[in-house]
């Protein structure tokens, strides 16, 4: 279905809606809205397909559960399904019982993968086309990538501090900087 990202926005809007009256198919609907985005999304943050799925399943749980918390004034549904998705990557990333049937191998190469989720060039492909981009791309060069290195590999305030050179108060200013440049560029 090619439809434009307004109605993707509403038809998600609508599919919480039913979500907080306890109706079922609101999460059918989100599933068949973002499901195969959702599902790559965590498969880039986990790096192993059975990972992803549970993280999916246990992120659409938690949707049900907490639909109720979500509010427009504050963002997007769609922006609070992803950071449900992703808070529930980190969870398992941090667990780590379900990484160690990985051979230590297997953890290098996962952990390679993530180094290049954000590339230094050509991180316009991560923001798509549109108002998102423009707006990450007026950021400086330092915000611009410890707001990707946290929201799109998931990387601790600490692991981007240690990543980029600087001291751990330093990268969470660039964040909190960039986040609210962004917020007042989107707004």
């Amino acid at each position: 279905m090619n439809e434009q990202p307004e109605q993707r926005s509403r038809r998600l809007e609508q599919a919480l809606q039913a979500c907080i009256q306890g109706r079922a198919e609101g999460i059918d609907a989100i599933l068949e809205i973002e499901g195969p985005q959702l599902l790559g999304v965590a498969r880039r943050i986990l790096g192993r397909h059975d990972l992803a799925e549970e993280a999916l399943q246990d992120a659409m749980v938690q949707v049900w559960r907490k639909c109720g918390q979500q509010h427009g004034a504050e963002g997007s549904a769609r922006g609070w399904i992803y950071a449900v998705l992703k808070n529930r990557c980190l969870t398992i990333l941090r667990d780590g019982r379900r990484l160690a049937s990985l051979s230590p191998e297997e953890l290098t190469r996962m952990q390679d993968a993530r180094q290049d989720l954000v590339p230094d060039e050509g991180w316009q492909l991560l923001a798509g086309r549109g108002r998102l981009g423009e707006c990450l791309d007026a950021l400086d060069d330092p915000s611009r990538r410890a707001i990707l290195l946290a929201h799109v590999a998931g990387y601790s305030h600490g692991e981007i501090s240690a990543r980029q050179g600087v001291p751990l108060g330093t990268a969470k200013s660039w964040i909190r900087r960039g986040l609210a440049a962004l917020r007042e560029c989107l707004s």
